[in-house]
């Protein structure tokens, strides 16, 4: 999926670059400064700058889309058991550092199975790069916008 992302954005970057290549050389015709010498050159024109333009708009939003701009987080859902949750919670901590959630940490209270097996789901959905994918677990947990802390 990075990658996905990492080429939507270079390929983002190249159409922004060659679009200001395209404004550059259109205000330069704006001014006089580079005449187009036929009426089909100036047609030709027209249409590789629409046609960057609306590839732009298309890349613009598949990177938007692709790179999360918005904090998300995991959460349990309320309604997972918890047999489930404890799978959950042993899952995510064999995969990621979960000494927060130990007597004293910063993320122990409340002290209850829900609050730290979605702490833990959470831990492990960021370090894994916030895919909707890494907060699957069996579905029992939910990606929200709001920060359960």
């Amino acid at each position: 999926m990075a990658g996905r992302v990492e080429a939507a954005f270079s390929s983002f970057l190249v159409s922004l670059a060659f679009a200001l290549l395209l404004v550059s050389l259109w205000s330069r015709c704006s001014g006089g400064l580079v005449r187009l010498a036929q009426a089909q050159e100036q047609v030709n024109f027209r249409l590789i700058t629409a046609t960057v333009c609306y590839r732009m708009h298309y890349l613009g939003i598949a990177a938007a889309a692709s790179v999360r701009l918005q904090k998300t987080w995991c959460v349990a859902k309320p309604s997972s058991d918890k047999a489930t949750l404890i799978a959950n919670l042993n899952y995510a901590c064999s995969q990621v550092d979960c000494s927060v959630l130990q007597r004293r940490g910063a993320c122990f209270d409340p002290d209850t199975l829900i609050s730290h097996a979605s702490i833990a789901m959470n831990l492990y959905y960021q370090a894994m790069g916030r895919n909707r994918w890494n907060c699957y677990f069996d579905d029992s947990a939910l990606v929200v916008a709001t920060d359960p802390s």
